[in-house]
């Protein structure tokens, strides 16, 4: 699985897309010193520049503009600025640009939301159409055949849990049943009646889309969205909270690589956060596509992302933590039943007062920083398209510690 070496004292990296990820990217990239500089990259170059102005004091940063629909133009941006690798922090609507950009500019790619997926046509709630990822594995030899990787589903989740369901399989069981990505939070943000901690646009895309399982004498096929509900119970006082089937791409990935069972992804999204979005998608207010008002060409997704608050400059109302992690049952080394839940843990207050973002993009943010800093180091190395579960997970795990954020394993054996 080798692929061309990165030279850590020349690394250069260009991150595209400079908003809530992209600028929380920059406070942790800023204390790290594995690459040589970083360019950020915005279709609105001005989000760009703000990011370089508060996080840059080294001259390490620089910004840019850039058209992330358009795979020569992120090409060419690329070479400009020498980068040998490309974060993609942008919504995954934007994949496919940046992607097939990266593998002409001859770049290490990066991302952490894989190519959009389309529903079966006749049975969407059974069976898959296009699965997430599945243009990006489409072409997979071609990156291997030239020696170049990309990374993909590597921020929080995806990317810390696969990386905690890789460490699971190494070095906790002997055989796996099931890999059950949860995630949940105790978050209040003041002063709004709704504003999503994420994108909402990629909320909307993850939450409304037919859930993906994956079983081991099945394959893939889906449910309905917020499908199977169940009460589990998250560390450091979040306690219970009901989660719901999702789609998301550890789904796609977690099977590729860990032998196990069975895979799920559940989130806590809460009742009123669901009813929401049902009622977008009742009103059609969920659609992707441009609808004629007044003379005007406009996505009804992209107003209701335009009218809610920014993600990103929600930190200093925000109170509470978030929680990813992998829940694991299986049998353990010794042949025992074992069941664990792989954690991390982020407190946005303390996130706010060190880096001024908040909790969620600067959970999601920190993990491809790990990433590049592995492979500028050569401590992880391929070819082809690969998810973080190919990898040793133990090098990711120590380095999360040592950025100062450091992963919890809660034993839930029942005994």
């Amino acid at each position: 699985m080798k692929g061309r070496p990165v030279d850590s004292r020349a690394m250069k990296i260009l991150v595209v897309g400079s908003g809530g990820v992209g600028a929380a990217f920059a406070p942790i990239a800023a204390r790290r010193d594995f690459y040589e500089h970083v360019v950020f990259a915005d279709i609105d170059e001005s989000r760009a520049r703000r990011v370089v102005d508060r996080f840059g004091t080294d001259g390490r940063f620089s910004a840019t503009k850039i058209d992330a629909t358009d795979a020569a133009d992120v090409a060419a941006v690329a070479k400009a600025h020498g980068c040998d690798a490309i974060l993609n922090a942008a919504d995954p609507r934007f994949v496919p640009g940046i992607f097939q950009g990266a593998f002409d500019a001859g770049a290490t790619y990066v991302d952490m939301a894989m190519s959009l997926s389309e529903p079966h046509p006749e049975k969407p709630y059974e069976l898959v159409g296009k699965m997430l990822g599945d243009d990006q594995f489409a072409v997979a030899s071609r990156w291997k055949e030239r020696g170049q990787l990309a990374l993909v589903g590597c921020g929080v989740e995806p990317g810390f849990s696969d990386v905690a369901a890789r460490y699971a399989a190494d070095h906790l069981f002997r055989e796996i049943h099931e890999v059950g990505v949860r995630d949940g939070a105790n978050l209040e943000v003041r002063g709004h009646t709704f504003a999503p901690t994420f994108s909402i646009w990629t909320t909307i895309e993850e939450c409304l889309n037919p859930p993906l399982i994956w079983e081991k004498d099945r394959g893939w096929f889906t449910t309905a969205p917020f499908s199977e509900p169940e009460t589990f119970w998250f560390p450091e006082g979040i306690g219970e909270v009901e989660c719901v089937n999702v789609e998301h791409e550890e789904v796609v990935l977690i099977p590729r690589w860990v032998d196990c069972a069975r895979t799920t992804f559940k989130y806590g999204l809460g009742e009123e956060f669901i009813d929401v979005l049902q009622t977008l998608h009742k009103l059609g207010l969920d659609n992707k596509e441009k609808v004629s008002v007044r003379g005007v060409e406009v996505a009804p997704r992209d107003l209701v992302a335009a009218v809610l608050p920014d993600p990103a400059f929600l930190g200093e109302e925000m109170t509470g933590k978030t929680c990813a992690g992998t829940w694991l049952t299986g049998l353990g080394i010794h042949g025992d039943p074992r069941e664990v839940y792989i954690h991390h843990v982020v407190d946005t207050e303390e996130t706010w007062a060190k880096d001024g973002t908040q909790a969620v993009t600067w959970q999601t943010a920190i993990n491809p920083v790990i990433a590049l800093e592995l492979l500028a180091n050569g401590v992880w190395s391929g070819a082809g398209v690969l998810g973080p579960e190919a990898f040793d997970a133990v090098p990711f795990l120590d380095l999360l510690t040592d950025y100062g954020s450091p992963w919890r394993m809660t034993e839930m054996t029942r005994t």
